[in-house]
């Protein structure tokens, strides 16, 4: 009985959050794009924030991989503290990307020919995955944190290698773009 009893609180929980996760994944993007049309008058453009941001995404590139590492060798409990301290990241990122935006024009990319267009299909990719990512992490978050393990494990195959991408790609973005940045 009690065994079924945790079953129906889980499958409870388990539709509380899939709201919550619908509700965040939808609120996020639209929040950011709102915001990333709004300038605060009279403040001092925040231009030192893209190095941060973009090592920000290098630092969640790395602790993934080492996170991947740790439960293949069993440590679940370095792997869980990898991926909260990668989500705690990621709301970083995200906080300085809007306030970034928020106070500085946006910067052109200046490069001409072919690398243009790796620049834009890296940028235009890298922006609809971080969108994808949302609520593929927050689903895969909430399975471990239901103690759902095996659909955990099935959805980890399919968003550590998108947050993986959206991570480096992040780096890349910066990089590509940073000559063009004015300070």
């Amino acid at each position: 009985m009690n065994k079924g009893l945790n079953m129906q609180v889980n499958v409870s929980d388990e539709r509380k959050f899939n709201r919550l996760i619908t509700a965040v994944s939808i609120v996020i993007p639209v929040v950011v794009a709102i915001l990333f049309g709004v300038k605060i008058p009279n403040v001092e453009p925040l231009s030192f924030l893209p190095p941060i941001y973009a090592t920000i995404n290098g630092v969640t590139a790395v602790l993934l991989l080492v996170a991947v590492w740790a439960i293949k060798n069993g440590n679940e409990k370095l792997h869980q503290n990898l991926m909260t301290t990668n989500i705690v990241l990621s709301l970083m990122f995200l906080v300085m990307y809007i306030a970034y935006h928020m106070t500085s024009d946006s910067t052109s990319f200046g490069g001409e020919g072919v690398i243009r267009y790796v620049y834009y299909f890296i940028l235009i990719t890298h922006i609809v995955l971080s969108i994808a990512l949302i609520p593929l992490v927050l689903r895969t978050y909430t399975m471990a944190y239901l103690k759902k393990f095996e659909d955990h494990r099935t959805l980890a195959k399919y968003t550590f290698p998108v947050w993986l991408y959206v991570a480096v790609t992040g780096v890349v973005v910066y990089l590509m773009i940073s000559p063009y940045y004015v300070y």
